[in-house]
């Protein structure tokens, strides 16, 4: 369910709290005269007055006396050199200097002479890879190109490419293979009109109100071509197209498209009909579908699909209500979808409730979608001091009489017993008895957090049971280390016993730890290792490793490095929603890869000033991770598998990828608050990025690293 996660913000670092809390102390003691000294009983007299840098009488000092006639000097008390005595005293002045009146920081040693003009910056990179996939073994050759450049005329330009050389088999041998885009972002046009322009392989747009679905996700369409987004923020209008190639990514390590035989295009646009009332429409036409091959991966195949999408949004002051249309046309197979959904806020409650009818074949661009359902659903959240809540009621019936015919229903809570302390739990059940048969399950959840000065823990039970016989259990504990600076390491064990079916359980048993470490300040090493012994009905043992590292050999030059070792997974018996998108490639041959990057980083100009700070501002870094959040607790556990090939977007002007870790990377951004914003158009299904945290905001300070880490969550 949906959670909303205030990223903590540090006004100020401990050491600075520390000497703040350190002056105001002296400063009172300054302030004390004598008599009330020895009212005190304290024995001692008050301290000299400091002025503050800048007055001109930095070093002067005010003589104090103590009863036994020595002038006493707190400063030379905490160990500073002795003041010099005779300085006329001076007024007390506030030592917290405004952001702008500072110094100008010692250049960094990556910095060059090169800090005129607007922020701008590329890399290239050296590439090699080697791969055994299913029993194929292959090699990759290539050079990768990106970087950015933030003009004051244009817009941000950000561009991407990737050219390689592939043997694989299934790229019919010796094969050239890459990805090229390039990005204009924030076009300032007359009207108060913003554009943001893509050409190369791109995800097809659409507007936000047509995108930011509750129940039921749209996904996007891969292609190679142009898209455009056009947007007047005033007045609510936006207007988007895109016309291409359609295909799919292809690659183990290094990303390819395959493009396939048929075209892409789209229209859409997003209006808005009065201050509460918003709508959109988007017509999509695509020609091939994605469907799995041989090995499990996603394939381009012909076929041709014509939909229009169409909603409308009415806000109030504490409800919501949208109308969604669809009708669509697959090799000529017509069908239609309908559904509402709404929202009221009352206090600490949100309700969330809907409708719909989502009719056999409907269609929507390349990927598979929710179709043959019809029913309603009901959602409520509680939150409020130390408890959440939340539950939900779903009733669906087949449209053809075909598919599933029944309830679906979740509860859950926590209660947040002390500050170190939380416990709770959830409930789902899932009851079908079409054609006289039974296609119920129930699965149970309960855990307890704990955070110490070791870390934060969980502990965790899940039970699941199903009509057939199948009865699942097992135990989690998930502990995040605290650890110095620059580290950071999560292990997770877990015991249980998984069945897929009557035919038996296998006692599963499996060891996990994410993490990383600053070896020195110029090599890092992260990764994530998990092993898994299973005996029984499936009798197997393995191990998945995803080390990376990234050693910084000069003041431009990195080697970059990747180990990955895969044996594949399958679907968890503990997630129960019948219309979910459950994943269409479950099961991934064994891969063995090595991968290696040389690679130049050129930056230069300074970034301009954010929420009224002045050009030239100092700067941070902002390093994060988007990951799939299976407990769905906010935390990247051990366990938890990483997202990578997400665009995220900042302040809507620059964009990062991340990578096989799920890492993404902002360096010199300004310092202050900036927004990010997740485009999930490669996550895989059913995962889902919440608006709570998809759009976070981030505060960035002088010299250090803003973290953050994003869940992808699924509704179980």
């Amino acid at each position: 369910m949906t959670r909303r996660i205030a990223l903590p913000h540090r006004l100020l670092p401990a050491p600075s709290a520390l000497a703040i809390a350190l002056c105001a102390a002296l400063s009172a003691a300054a302030w004390a005269t004598p008599a009330t000294a020895a009212t005190s009983g304290t024995g001692a007299a008050p301290a000299a007055q400091r002025d503050t840098p800048g007055s001109g009488n930095d070093t002067g000092s005010e003589d104090s006396t103590t009863y036994d006639g020595s002038v006493y000097d707190p400063f030379r008390a905490f160990g500073f050199p002795a003041d010099d005595a005779g300085e006329p005293p001076s007024t007390y002045r506030d030592r917290i200097i405004a952001p702008e009146k500072l110094e100008p920081l010692p250049p960094d040693e990556d910095e060059d002479d090169a800090l005129a003009g607007p922020p701008r910056a590329f890399h290239v990179e050296a590439i090699a890879h080697r791969t055994r996939f299913g029993g194929e073994r292959s090699v990759e050759l290539g050079a990768a190109f990106g970087g950015y450049w933030d003009t004051s005329d244009w817009g941000a330009i950000s561009a991407d490419a990737l050219l390689f050389h592939s043997d694989r088999d299934r790229d019919e041998g010796q094969r050239l293979r890459g990805t090229a885009t390039l990005w204009q972002r924030g076009l300032q046009m007359p009207g108060g009109w913003s554009l943001d322009n893509g050409l190369g392989v791109l995800n097809t747009p659409m507007p936000d109100l047509l995108r930011d679905q509750y129940r039921f996700i749209l996904p996007s369409v891969p292609m190679v071509g142009a898209s455009t987004d056009w947007r007047q923020r005033e007045r609510g209008l936006r207007v988007q197209a895109g016309l291409g190639r359609g295909g799919s990514y292809t690659g183990s390590r290094l990303n390819g498209f395959e493009i396939g035989d048929g075209s892409v295009f789209t229209a859409a646009a997003q209006w808005r009909w009065s201050p509460r009332i918003d709508g959109a429409v988007d017509v999509l036409l695509t020609d091939g579908r994605i469907v799995p091959d041989d090995q499990g991966l996603p394939d381009f195949q012909n076929g041709r699909t014509r939909a229009l999408f169409t909603g409308h949004r009415w806000n109030g002051a504490r409800d919501s209500l949208q109308l969604n249309m669809l009708a669509s046309d697959a090799n000529g197979d017509s069908a239609a979808g309908i559904w509402l959904d709404g929202r009221s806020d009352r206090g600490s409650f949100v309700h969330r409730y809907g409708l719909f009818r989502l009719e056999p074949d409907l269609a929507w661009g390349a990927w598979p979608i929710n179709n043959d359902v019809r029913g309603g659903y009901y959602r409520i959240d509680y939150n409020r001091a130390r408890w959440s809540a939340n539950a939900a009621l779903d009733r669906i019936d087949s449209v053809s009489g075909m598919g599933f015919d029944g309830w679906y229903g979740n509860g859950y809570v926590r209660y947040q017993a002390s500050p170190r302390t939380g416990f709770g739990g959830g409930l789902t059940a899932r009851q079908s008895g079409r054609d006289g048969g039974d296609d119920s399950a129930q699965t149970l959840q309960l855990f307890v957090d704990r955070l110490s000065d070791w870390g934060q823990t969980r502990l965790q039970y899940d039970r699941a049971h199903d009509s057939s016989g199948a009865d699942s259990w097992q135990v989690l504990v998930d502990h995040a280390l605290r650890m110095r600076e620059g580290s950071r390491l999560s292990l997770s064990a877990g015991f249980g016993e998984l069945a897929q079916d009557r035919d038996g359980a296998s006692r599963t048993a499996t060891l996990a730890a994410y993490g990383g470490v600053d070896l020195t300040d110029t090599f890092s090493v992260d990764g994530s290792v998990r092993w898994a012994r299973s005996s029984g009905a499936d009798d197997s043992r393995g191990t998945d490793l995803n080390l990376g590292w990234r050693w910084r050999i000069a003041s431009r030059w990195s080697l970059l490095g990747n180990l990955i070792e895969s044996r594949g997974s399958r679907r968890s018996p503990f997630v129960l929603d019948p219309i979910t998108n459950q994943p269409v490639f479950e099961t991934l041959p064994h891969d063995r890869s090595i991968f290696l990057s040389l690679r130049y980083d050129y930056r230069a100009g300074q970034p301009r000033g954010v929420l009224g700070g002045p050009p030239n501002a100092a700067t941070g870094d902002i390093v994060g991770t988007i990951f799939l959040d299976e407990n769905n607790d906010g935390v990247r556990s051990a366990s938890e598998r990483p997202a990578a090939n997400i665009t995220v977007l900042l302040d809507g002007r620059f964009s990062a990828k991340t990578d096989e870790q799920g890492r993404f990377r902002f360096d010199r951004v300004a310092v202050g608050t900036h927004d990010l914003l997740v485009i999930p158009d490669n996550l895989p299904l059913p995962w889902v990025i919440e608006d709570e945290r998809g759009n976070p905001r981030v505060q960035v300070e002088v010299r250090k690293d803003a973290t953050v880490d994003i869940g992808a969550v699924r509704q179980r």
